[in-house]
């Protein structure tokens, strides 16, 4: 996120985290190189060697067969299987709904000119599906369903060795094609570059630890990513009417994410922001994840009290938090008025909890303040919108002259020959 140090005006901190989450990370970027040039180099021998050196796993056979599928699917508990279904029928929707507004075009600006696009899907997706401290189900939901409805020809799922079976359940269910226990950055190289084992594809997708990320950084070019992700983030934006008790537990529940999980409170009400603090305090004496929510409330936390809602809004799109919640008496009228974030929950209805796991929109976010320029992950990020076009006699007529003089101009006498060519030919016949 940007620097902080210049607050908006009407901002006071009145509690400020204890470290900066963006430069909180060793340099990694060496070692990750070493990796990415092992599995380049020598496949999937060097994609062993790490699995055993990072996973504790002597797997020389990195993909998931049809019996290990089977068994992850028999070995899910009834009902949570039909929770993830939910989830996979939610998601599915609202990327179908996305898709519905992705349209070809074909438009004739002027006469015997024809312009267009198509959205092609991509033909091969690698998902990147994070093990994590817990099994975290919705993780390959939010990757692997919305390149399905996307068309895509062929989805790669790769999940740590020591995942949970029920990952594998997840993945499969979501519709990947072919499952791969490889993680870390040595399964981004083996998507990235190929090997014998796990085909080369043209996009890597999905969240991970900070080791994955530094890996998609430096693949990137020869295929496509999807967005470097930071720690998990939460801010909630309230004004008077909000509810103390809420607000803490919604900070909290991001919070046991990792250690590194920013959260924040912006408001208008100093008396709420006391209140909010102490319930922090409060409810973690009784978390069972308190050792995680704790530390990164310790280090990350932070409460921010503005003088009216002008400010609030400033500071909220300076931070352009991956998670930004509305809690205030017409949360409607505030939404309408913010322009960063990654993915916006308005009322205090709508907990960041419900996008995780099954609401149906993705929780494949930006952080770290890119949410200034970019939306979380989509539909559309899996398909490319490619132009055409096409000419009539009419439009080069139309067309060519300028074209001609524009090339002369600029001294690019190719470019000045074949545009008069097909004019010359016209006129001659």
């Amino acid at each position: 996120m940007p620097a902080t140090s210049h607050l908006p005006a009407g901002v006071t901190r009145v509690r400020a985290p204890g470290r900066d989450a963006a430069r909180d990370t060793g340099d990694i970027g060496p070692l990750v190189a070493d990796i990415l040039a092992a599995v380049r180099d020598r496949g999937d021998a060097a994609v062993a060697e790490f699995a055993a050196k990072f996973d504790g796993s002597d797997r020389t056979a990195f993909e998931v067969t049809q019996d290990e599928r089977d068994a992850a699917l028999a070995g899910l508990d009834p009902q949570t299987r039909a929770d993830t279904e939910f989830a996979i029928a939610n998601v599915r929707r609202f990327a179908e709904a996305q898709l519905g507004t992705m349209l070809p075009l074909d438009i004739e600006p002027l006469p015997g000119i024809h312009l267009g696009h198509r959205v092609i899907p991509l033909e091969r997706v690698g998902c990147y599906v994070p093990g994590g401290r817990y099994p975290l189900l919705s993780a390959p939901i939010m990757t692997i369903v919305p390149a399905k409805v996307a068309g895509v020809g062929e989805v790669i799922a790769c999940l740590p060795p020591n995942a949970h079976p029920a990952m594998v359940a997840g993945c499969h269910l979501a519709g990947a094609d072919r499952i791969f226990r490889i993680g870390g950055a040595q399964a981004i190289a083996a998507m990235a570059y190929g090997t014998d084992t796990v085909p080369r594809v043209d996009k890597i997708v999905g969240p991970g630890n900070a080791f994955v990320n530094e890996a998609k950084r430096q693949v990137f070019g020869p295929v496509g990513i999807d967005q470097l992700a930071g720690p998990s983030e939460i801010y909630v934006l309230a004004d008077h009417t909000g509810d103390a008790e809420m607000i803490a537990t919604d900070l909290l529940a991001q919070a046991e994410h990792d250690v590194r999980t920013r959260v924040g409170l912006i408001t208008t009400h100093a008396p709420l922001a006391e209140a909010v603090e102490a319930e922090v305090t409060r409810q973690l004496t009784e978390l069972a994840t308190a050792e995680t929510a704790a530390q990164a409330w310790r280090d990350y936390g932070e409460i921010a009290v503005c003088e009216d809602e002008a400010a609030m809004i400033a500071y909220s799109d300076m931070i352009a938090a991956e998670h930004l919640q509305v809690h205030a008496e017409d949360p409607q009228a505030l939404a309408g008025k913010l322009r960063h974030y990654g993915s916006l929950f308005i009322g205090e209805l709508a907990s960041v909890v419900y996008s995780d796991k099954c609401v149906g929109t993705n929780h494949t976010l930006p952080t770290m303040a890119a949410g200034r320029y970019t939306g979380g992950l989509w539909v559309g990020a899996y398909v490319k919108v490619a132009t055409h076009q096409w000419l009539t006699p009419e439009g080069v007529r139309a067309v060519a002259p300028p074209a001609v003089r524009q090339s002369a101009s600029e001294g690019l006498d190719g470019h000045r020959r074949a545009a008069q060519l097909r004019l010359d030919r016209m006129q001659a016949g």
